[in-house]
């Protein structure tokens, strides 16, 4: 298996070197040689016998970003002063930082944005405390909230670990739909505590991202949050990842012409993303759901493996009774989706599904199955990286629906706007550009944000969550 170079693991090599015509060449040569991919090339300073390069280059991993530097250094007349890893400099001193609305350069400026002119606002809230979503930054702000025991594909690495991915959270917030994102992470693991302490924090932020907690502690989290509160509470990991893969579906089976309500899913994994993934699915009309996980296909009484949230999706899918493995559950199948682990399918098993089969493997960052292992196997491929086509994100799915939840002040984010959202995304691919390699938007298609957010307040303002009325819905998004 060849895995792509990426920006992720890239380095910029500060070179020092004869100053000789061929020196670069050789250098360039032997970075090429073991794979490494070369982007710019910079001069720092010339002397008649010396010159300073710096040159950056994309590897494959730690691993690669070693053989290169060490390549390097083997040349004669080459020597290598210093290596920056880009991601740690990105990463200096954090990723994000507040910044002031209105300038404070007077003594007028402080006495209105502090005391005393303060008061009066303070005082106007106290009267009507509905008064703080139009007078403070809670219209506008979320806090990503998370304990650091389930991130990425790290695992449980701790609350200090788990900050940069918040930060990066808050990052994607603002920049796609400029929403003022906060990262919390929490020293415990306790749900009750976890509860507590974003309920007693909750009064200044509009909704609350949930993000990166471990199944099966995530769904009692969020349940009980949404009881609690009367703002948005949305586990990302699982309502961004169910919103955009059911986007993904809506298009692929446009692409194979098939009814929502005639396909058998097979679902790999039966964690956060999975049971989520599932009950949208049902939501949306699919006809049949097989789901597994580490000890096979899931049903009701499964002596092994089994907990309160996975007997209750065990009751929901899997009608016709199958048990056994993947291989089983594959067989005949019109669509698999993965968010579990690498490497679990075959070709052989591409080849038992149905016609037109449709494959999304989304496990990070080896999935269940490699796109070049699915040629000519498969009709439509999907993964969750961004070095293949049809990427599921869910940058494509949480920023506009926080926006559209924030901008009618909705109470909650329920099924309707869930739906509304995925059928948002999936429609921002026009019927031109469709095809097998584009199933879902860009994450740089700045109308994903726009189309999501108004539909999902409009489902808001159907389904009497809103408490403030979005003006100006265009007329498609009010007829969902």
């Amino acid at each position: 298996m060849v895995v792509s170079t990426s920006a992720s693991y890239s380095l910029t090599l500060r070179v020092e070197m004869v100053n000789q015509p061929g020196m670069l060449g050789r250098v360039t040569s032997e970075i090429g040689a073991v794979g490494g991919d070369i982007g710019a090339v910079d001069i720092v300073r010339v002397s008649p016998e010396r010159i300073v390069r710096d040159i950056t280059v994309n590897a494959r991993d730690d691993s690669h970003g070693s053989e290169i530097i060490e390549r390097v250094r083997h040349i004669e007349g080459v020597r290598v002063v210093n290596v920056s890893d880009r991601t740690f400099l990105l990463h200096l001193g954090g990723k994000i930082e507040i910044a002031p609305r209105a300038p404070i350069k007077t003594r007028d400026d402080l006495s209105m944005a502090y005391t005393p002119g303060v008061a009066r606002v303070c005082r106007a809230i106290a009267e009507d405390p509905s008064k703080v979503f139009s007078l403070t930054i809670k219209r506008n702000s979320v806090a990503v909230v998370s304990d650091g025991s389930a991130v990425l594909g790290l695992g449980d690495i701790g609350p200090e670990a788990a900050l940069p991915v918040m930060e990066g959270k808050a990052m994607l917030f603002k920049e796609f739909a400029n929403v003022d994102a906060y990262p919390i992470c929490l020293r415990t693991r306790d749900p009750g505590e976890i509860v507590r302490t974003v309920e007693v924090l909750s009064t200044g932020f509009g909704g609350i991202n949930l993000e990166d907690i471990a199944s099966p502690r995530c769904f009692e989290i969020e349940e009980e949050l949404q009881k609690r509160l009367d703002v948005p509470v949305f586990h990302d990991d699982q309502h961004g990842t169910a919103v955009v893969v059911l986007a993904a579906l809506l298009n692929a089976l446009r692409i194979v012409r098939k009814k929502v309500s005639d396909v058998r899913v097979v679902i790999s994994g039966v964690g956060a993303a999975g049971v989520a993934t599932a009950k949208i699915l049902l939501d949306s009309g699919v006809g049949e759901i097989v789901m597994l996980d580490r000890a096979g296909i899931i049903y009701p009484g499964r002596p092994e493996g089994m907990n309160p949230v996975k007997e209750e999706i065990a009751k929901l899918t899997n009608r016709d009774g199958l048990r056994g493995d993947v291989h089983r559950a594959i067989a005949g199948a019109d669509v698999f989706i993965g968010v579990s682990s690498p490497n679990v399918l075959t070709a052989q098993d591409l080849r038992s599904m149905a016609p037109d089969p449709i494959v999304f493997a989304l496990a990070n960052p080896i999935p269940e199955i490699m796109p070049e292992d699915s040629i000519g196997l498969v009709r439509v491929m999907a993964t969750g990286r961004s070095d293949y086509p049809n990427q599921i994100n869910n940058v494509l799915a949480f920023p506009g629906v926080f926006r559209g939840a924030l901008d009618c002040q909705a109470t909650t984010i329920n099924h309707s706007m869930k739906l509304a959202a995925a059928r948002a995304i999936a429609d921002t691919v026009g019927p031109n550009e469709l095809n097998e390699e584009y199933i879902v938007p860009s994450v740089f298609n700045r109308r994903v944000v726009e189309n999501v957010s108004l539909a999902v307040a409009s489902a808001a303002q159907k389904t009497g969550v809103a408490r403030r009325t979005v003006k100006n819905v265009p007329e498609e998004f009010a007829e969902q």
